[in-house]
């Protein structure tokens, strides 16, 4: 499904699904106990990303003084900030999302197919338009093939040189020119 699908159809399908939460709990429990719960998970989660925020930014650090790209340390903080952001986003099934994220394991196996999706982005991208593209393949406007192709002219040194235009306003040997 194309994000350009998916994006509008979660902003309308999670309010729905909170609004629909929210009355099922108000109903089973109370309203006081429910917006109390909602309060909490919002306290709890501040404390975990504030915990957990901490812990990530020593390993990224640590990463950095060891010459490594903390790749996937980045991407656990981005996962952390959306962690946090759902959990101080009223309902239940936000806060649910936002807890899975504190969950390293969980972290992980999202980072892993995510770097996976990537990966395959990166590999296609590469065969249509990097060092290997040959002219059988798609080719960019500013780059039409490589030496030898049809498209390309070869020069030699001697058939390509500059001179200097004498009525050019840029010439520095113009006696007249203005500095």
């Amino acid at each position: 499904m194309p994000i350009g699908l998916i994006i509008p159809l979660l902003l309308l399908t999670i309010p729905i699904l909170e609004i629909a939460v929210f009355i099922f709990i108000g109903g089973q429990i109370g309203i006081f106990p429910t917006l109390a719960m909602i309060f909490v998970t919002a306290v709890i989660g501040t404390i975990l990303l504030r915990l957990q925020g901490f812990a990530l930014i020593a390993k990224i650090q640590g990463e950095m003084q060891a010459n490594r790209l903390p790749g996937r340390e980045l991407a656990h903080g981005a996962m952390l900030l959306a962690a946090g952001i759902l959990l101080l986003t009223p309902g239940f099934v936000t806060d649910s999302v936002g807890f899975l994220l504190f969950v390293p394991l969980v972290r992980d196996g999202l980072f892993a197919f995510l770097a996976s999706r990537m990966k395959d982005a990166v590999v296609m991208q590469k065969g249509a338009f990097g060092p290997g593209a040959g002219p059988g393949d798609r080719a960019s406007p500013h780059h039409p093939g490589r030496p030898g192709d049809p498209g390309v002219v070869d020069l030699d040194p001697e058939d390509f040189a500059r001179k200097p235009d004498p009525t050019s306003p840029w010439n520095p040997d113009d006696p007249d020119r203005r500095t």
